[in-house]
């Protein structure tokens, strides 16, 4: 519906703003938007490729701990990066004053400094924060590759980098297409940092255009000029893996990975390697937004920053509920009677999760909005009373949007639990006498609840996090902690906004703990299975 009715709406009329637009600005925004998804898609394919290799093939001192440590940045937003690392490079902050001390210099015309808030600030903020997407499917990929490829390659003289590019990386590509196109549709979605760094990209552009000019065509159209991105990343991502099928040798012997171990000074390289995207991407910003919380605590800690909290919880654990509902329906539904029209309708069910925020709030304003309208207008006809909004402009379109968005990784992570659970068991349960619901509760609930709660808990922190929707629908004095902290951010208030960004990561540090687990048992899984067969 939302893809729908951005569709439809962008065919109105916006007046003159669509021809202005062409004429002035939008070719700025698209190429400005793919500079962006080029820096952004090197930088994430570098780090996490790069990163993942390294801690799966080689053996160096802190290579366990890097495994988990590599995760953490997925825990920050990229506006909170962005809002930290302002505040830590900035003129007035301590990098430039300790280099203007230790230097002598007395201005910023004695030395030349990189502005952060710039096309190269953005990329360097979201590389940081969205190397994890490809990091943990590369790692997967390199997991599950199989042992007999690599030690044939190994016999055949072929030494670490040569077996890299010419075994794993191939084996491992479809992997990190779908890591990396995950990462540039979240460049896509994301608005708090471009807007924070002045950096004019499309999604940038759709919100100037509906709240700065008051036309919702004239954004509805820009919002098709960026479906059309996001079609193209997606049949990329096809494209790419099209004439590519790959297959791993079963056998039945299960036997460990085998590693390069490394020393001294190419120990000493892996570390650092690994230690970087950790340090720049999590550890900086974790300890500047924790001295600003302690110097502004008092003016953060306030009863309605604890309302913020209380909205955001509240909203986020709706949606999760709510999506983890659909998605345990729509699953146990293609596990009882399967079908093609069950699953095209699954498949359009979570597309939602490729459509930026900016684009899915267009998308539910316009039929809310329609029909608030219609009600409206046949309440006061025959009983001359107005209804008011009863779906737009309430907490209800923001719930709806979070569970449109989020309800792929819901689904995914339920499916894949179910998967797991033998056929068998339904047979055995159905002999017993127990109905379809019956069994669902009674034995697969049971089963499946680890999945259940890591799909409930990464949809809830997702939706912690989200900006652009919850900024563009969300009531009338209504807070969460994503928009509390991008409003003060807005206002160079960096100090009363670091409270609510700490608060954010903290709780995204929770699927990240639950990600690494399961990440670091598939290499065991794989054991556990080649023995049983």
């Amino acid at each position: 519906m939302p893809v729908a009715a951005v569709l439809i709406f962008a065919f109105g009329d916006s007046g003159d703003i669509w021809e202005h637009l062409v004429k002035t600005s939008l070719f700025g925004y698209v190429k400005t938007t793919l500079w962006l998804m080029l820096g952004v898609g090197v930088s994430v394919f570098v780090t996490g490729v790069s990163t993942a290799w390294v801690v799966t093939m080689c053996r160096f001192p802190g290579r366990k701990v890097f495994e988990w440590l590599l995760l953490l940045p997925l825990a920050m937003p990229a506006y909170v990066i962005a809002y930290a690392y302002t505040d830590f490079l900035e003129y007035a902050g301590p990098v430039q004053g300790l280099l203007r001390t230790v230097f002598g210099w007395q201005s910023a015309r004695d030395y030349l400094f990189p502005e952060i808030r710039s096309l190269g600030g953005a990329i360097m903020m979201m590389g940081l924060v969205l190397y994890p997407y490809v990091y943990l499917l590369a790692r997967s990929a390199f997991l599950e590759q199989s042992v007999n490829v690599l030690e044939a390659s190994r016999t055949l003289g072929r030494g670490p980098w040569r077996t890299f590019s010419t075994v794993s990386l191939p084996a491992a590509r479809p992997a990190i297409a779908i890591g990396v196109s995950l990462a540039l549709m979240e460049t896509l979605n994301d608005y708090g940092t471009v807007d924070f760094f002045a950096v004019y990209t499309m999604t940038a552009g759709l919100v100037d255009v509906w709240l700065g000019m008051g036309s919702l065509a004239g954004g509805a159209q820009i919002a098709t000029t960026i479906l059309v991105f996001v079609v193209l990343l997606i049949m990329l991502e096809r494209v790419s893996r099209r004439h590519q099928k790959l297959y791993q040798q079963a056998s039945s012997r299960y036997k460990p990975l085998p590693a390069y171990r490394l020393r001294g000074a190419k120990a000493a390289a892996a570390f650092a390697a690994c230690a970087l995207p950790v340090l720049a991407g999590f550890l900086i910003p974790v300890a500047v937004l924790g001295r600003l919380t302690l110097i502004y605590f008092d003016r953060a800690w306030t009863p309605e920053f604890q309302v913020y909290v209380f909205n955001s919880v509240a909203l986020s654990a709706a949606a999760a509920i709510i999506a983890l509902a659909i998605a345990l329906f729509v699953a146990y539904s293609r596990r009882l009677h399967g079908g093609k029209i069950l699953a095209f309708g699954t498949r359009v069910a979570t597309l939602g999760y490729a459509v930026p925020g900016a684009v899915l709030a267009v998308g539910i304003l316009v039929p809310f909005a329609a029909f608030d309208n219609a009600v409206d207008a046949l309440l006061r006809q025959y009983l001359g009373i107005s209804s008011g909004l009863l779906l737009s402009g309430t907490v209800g379109a923001v719930l709806f949007a979070y569970v449109v968005r989020f309800l792929a990784i819901a689904m995914g992570q339920v499916e894949s639990s179910l998967e797991k659970v033998s056929p068998s068991m339904d047979m055995a349960a159905r002999t017993l006498g127990y109905r379809a619901g019956q069994t669902l509760v009674r034995y697969h609930l049971p089963l499946i609840r680890g999945g259940m709660l890591t799909a409930a808990m990464i949809v809830f922190v997702d939706c912690m996090k989200e900006l652009p929707a919850t900024l563009l629908l969300r009531p009338f004095n209504f807070d969460t902690l994503a928009t509390h902290v991008y409003e003060f951010a807005s206002d160079e208030m960096l100090g009363e906004a670091s409270l609510g960004s700490l608060t954010i990561v903290g709780v995204g540090l929770i699927p990240v703990v639950l990600l690494s687990r399961m990440i670091s048992r598939t290499r065991q899984a794989l054991g556990e299975s080649a023995a049983q067969t």
